[in-house]
């Protein structure tokens, strides 16, 4: 049920005496939506974000309508959050940039509230772990107020989660101009761990709680084993020099964001580190990308029972997007080096219909499979579906961006660093707003229909963080192309 205001009902109800007829619904989504009322419907989800979906200023991914159930990746409290995207970090970086385009106080108090979730469940090791509760504080090492020196302090970079918060973090200290003390530190604490978790190569491990010793690390060229066992052989893998999941890439744009802030030449020294890891990391012929993590060798290595010793075809795709990017911020040609043999090897890999497998065999390059009782294998009939055995191919696309960045001048290279993107009032941008306002029920929130796995709930109305961040983002953006035009 939709419930209309007065001012708007007014206006379906003119609506309706020149269209003739029709439902005050009809009449409804055909008005343009105002300032005033998109401003007014963001406060009031923020309001109901805040006040009754946040534990202690941060967030989890999804919620039944009732809030009894929540969770992230997996069950959650009323005293959990969750950091990887779309969780605490995502929500934050909404509420900041809706309030750079709108101005509205009330959007960066709830992006300060935020942010303080995330100080207060920042580890001493620099980061933040997959997720904080905060009713057991003394379980963890935090650096404000953490546990004793056996409680958990391991910073994880896995799924953008480190890196998520703390480029919400830098952003934040920007736009309050540094002034803000305990955010400041908070952030160049983290920025500063992460340097000092950078491996002598350029390398970053899935996760890590103290820093590398460089006598312990030899600065070695990507091979090929000897051998390598077909059954997972249960090794710890969280040291390794880690590309899943776009590990390195999310902290290369950390560390370049950082150094644009801060004018810090660390953060700017630390992404070239890493772009000269990935020059070490390319394989040899006869496959010249990429392996999703390599041991202290230098050598494909296992991590999970589903990720083997391979060379990735959806790492690699990611890790070339990485080298274009520290290109554009350097110019530096030796960043492009290594991408012509990667595209050309990564488009022979193509499989049948254009898409890639994403494990090759080593040397053979014949595309690696597992079966739903995690067996390695050639075929494709018996996967696993958690996980994406089989990836877009995006080579194509990525030869063009290639090809138009050998052409681009620096003028062009350093527009293409921090692109400042306008938003202009166009009809569709005036539909999606009117859409959102119309969605907003009583209580505040945007419901859709969706599932709380841990929970076993399908086909329910849900509270989705995602889906918050991407409608507020909607009317800031509709807020700001009424006011610019």
């Amino acid at each position: 049920m939709i419930v209309l205001s007065r001012y708007r009902l007014l206006k379906c109800l003119i609506l309706l005496c020149f269209l003739g007829g029709g439902t005050v619904l009809q009449a409804e989504l055909q008005a343009d939506v105002s300032v005033a009322e998109a401003k007014q419907a963001m406060q009031k989800a923020t309001d109901f974000f805040t006040t009754q979906v946040a534990a202690e200023g941060g967030y989890l991914w999804r919620y039944s309508r009732d809030l009894k159930y929540r969770e992230g990746e997996e069950r959650g409290t009323d005293s959990m959050i969750w950091l990887q995207p779309p969780g605490t970090p995502t929500v934050g970086e909404a509420y900041l940039s809706a309030y750079q385009k709108t101005g509205e106080p009330f959007l960066l108090k709830a992006a300060q509230a935020t942010a303080n979730a995330l100080i207060n469940s920042q580890l001493k090791s620099g980061g933040w772990a997959d997720s904080v509760d905060f009713s057991k504080r003394s379980q963890s090492q935090f650096r404000v107020d953490g546990g004793g020196p056996s409680a958990r302090n391991i910073t994880t970079f896995d799924d953008n989660k480190s890196q998520s918060a703390v480029h919400f973090l830098i952003q934040l200290d920007q736009e309050l101009k540094f002034k803000d003390q305990r955010l400041h530190e908070a952030t160049l604490y983290a920025l500063n761990s992460f340097v000092k978790a950078q491996f002598p190569n350029g390398g970053w491990p899935q996760r890590y709680n103290h820093f590398p010793d460089s006598k312990e690390y030899p600065v070695l060229k990507a091979n090929y084993p000897d051998h390598w066992s077909r059954t997972f052989p249960k090794q710890k893998y969280t040291g390794y020099y880690t590309f899943n999941d776009n590990t390195i890439q999310d902290l290369v744009n950390v560390m370049f964001l950082a150094y644009h802030v801060y004018q810090d030449p660390r953060y700017r020294d630390s992404a070239l580190k890493a772009g000269d890891f990935i020059i070490l990391a390319q394989m040899p012929e006869p496959q010249p990308a990429w392996a999703q993590q390599y041991n202290l060798k230098m050598q494909p290595a296992w991590a999970r029972k589903f990720e083997p010793p391979a060379v990735t075809g959806g790492e690699s795709q990611g890790i070339i997007k990485t080298l274009m990017q520290i290109y554009i911020y350097t110019g530096e040609k030796k960043y492009l080096a290594p991408i012509p043999k990667a595209l050309a090897y990564l488009k022979t890999s193509e499989l049948p219909g254009g898409k890639l497998a994403r494990f090759y065999e080593l040397k053979t390059n014949r595309p690696l499979y597992f079966t739903k009782k995690y067996e390695l294998t050639y075929k494709d009939n018996d996967m696993p579906t958690h996980y994406g055995f089989i990836v877009s191919s995006k080579v194509d696309s990525l030869q063009r961006q290639y090809e138009k960045l050998l052409k681009a001048s620096p003028e062009k290279l350093a527009s293409m660093q921090f692109p400042q993107r306008r938003v202009r009032l166009t009809p569709a941008l005036k539909a999606r707003a009117q859409s959102v306002v119309n969605a907003l029920n009583e209580q505040g929130a945007w419901l859709t229909q969706g599932e709380i796995r841990s929970a076993n709930l399908k086909n329910v109305p849900v509270i989705e963080t995602r889906v918050f961040a991407k409608n507020l983002e909607t009317l800031a953006d509709f807020v700001a192309a009424s006011q610019s035009d």
